[in-house]
């Protein structure tokens, strides 16, 4: 890819000014000079920018081209059929491990998966979410380098965090088998760094898990204004947070409380928003729950992501059922697919 002559300021501000900033720390981890650091979510230039022109070319919200990518990945484009992307596989699959499915969002597939990759050394490193130890439920980006660490790293928490920044921390430690675990439009980064390429940060990728994502929400709105504030609950007390038609937050003492869409909804993230991507289409492998319960829709889309999966099924370490037993979550997978892609249409009208 040829990387335009152009400054941070000519190509990105305009991006974050706007509100499309995915807040993703494509620009950041990958800024040559140092002159990007990552400051309340967004990047902030710091130093005087040399107009390298990466930082461009990684933004997956500036010229973002799907069939490259497609083409990169697939070897072809889409076929306007395809509604969610190209895939080779989709199956429901749960972990089998009870130490995992005690901890994990739905059918624990992304847990077992990168524990199963990490034992056989197809990796030595994942980057994914974490929970501060400062804030209750609050992600931030980890780099799990043991199976005991991926456990706890274990479910979804509904606020964004910039996994790139645990990649970063991964390729500094001179990691040589990196997994990666985001959200689509951190997944569109990685493609985008693929695309390049910037060899320091694509040659040690070896995985990359997609999660499927209608939105995200601001911690200071769902957490602490919508749970602590308005429904009373300590946040210290929230075990876990699922999607199921309504939002539920169940606590440490087992009571479950619900929160409407339409409620959460005035806090979602300005930047979600235009996101065309619901399933994560460019990963190996996407994941989400799909309205199941204890099981994990998964779409296998690459042939590398097929291997891996049916290598883990073999061991053991994954069960599954077919897709014909959960044909509701099929036409919800259709249908949230379409219904994003509408979205983020108007949105860019607005």
């Amino acid at each position: 890819m040829k990387i335009p002559k152009i400054s941070f300021e000519e190509a990105l501000e305009s991006v974050i000014l706007t509100e499309k900033c995915t807040g993703c720390a494509a620009c950041t981890i990958t800024c040559p000079l140092g002159c990007l650091e990552y400051i309340k979510g967004k990047p902030k230039l710091v130093k005087e920018c040399s107009a390298c022109g990466i930082c461009a070319v990684v933004c997956p919200r500036y010229d973002f081209s799907l069939s490259s990518v497609e083409k990169l990945m697939f070897g072809r484009e889409r076929k306007p059929e395809e509604d969610f992307g190209i895939c080779r596989r989709i199956v429901i699959a749960q972990a089998s491990d009870k130490n995992v499915l005690r901890v994990c969002q739905d059918g624990g597939l992304v847990t077992a998966l990168l524990t199963f990759a990490l034992k056989d050394g197809i990796i030595d490193g994942a980057a994914m979410s974490g929970v501060s130890k400062d804030k209750p439920f609050f992600p931030v980006p980890r780099l799990a380098t043991t199976p005991e660490e991926v456990l706890e790293c274990g479910g979804t928490r509904y606020s964004y965090s910039p996994n790139l920044l645990a990649f970063r921390e991964g390729v500094k430690d001179k990691k040589k088998g990196l997994a990666f675990v985001g959200t689509p439009c951190q997944v569109r980064a990685i493609r985008k760094i693929q695309m390049v390429p910037l060899k320091k940060y694509a040659n040690p990728l070896k995985l990359t898990i997609g999660l499927m994502c209608t939105e995200c929400f601001t911690y200071e709105g769902l957490m602490e204004n919508q749970i602590q504030d308005r429904m009373g609950i300590n946040l210290g007390d929230v075990k876990k947070i699922n999607i199921k038609g309504k939002i539920l937050v169940t606590t440490k003492s087992g009571e479950v409380k619900a929160i409407t869409l339409a409620d959460a909804k005035q806090y979602t993230r300005r930047s979600c928003l235009l996101c065309p991507d619901f399933s994560s289409e460019l990963a190996d492998i996407s994941v989400g729950g799909l309205g199941l319960s204890g099981w994990t829709f998964t779409i296998i889309r690459t042939e590398w992501g097929e291997e891996l999966f049916e290598n883990a099924q073999k061991k053991g370490i994954l069960r599954t059922k077919p897709l014909e037993q959960e044909k509701k979550a099929f036409d919800l997978l259709v249908r949230l697919s379409r219904k994003k892609r509408k979205t983020a249409g108007s949105s860019l009208l607005i």
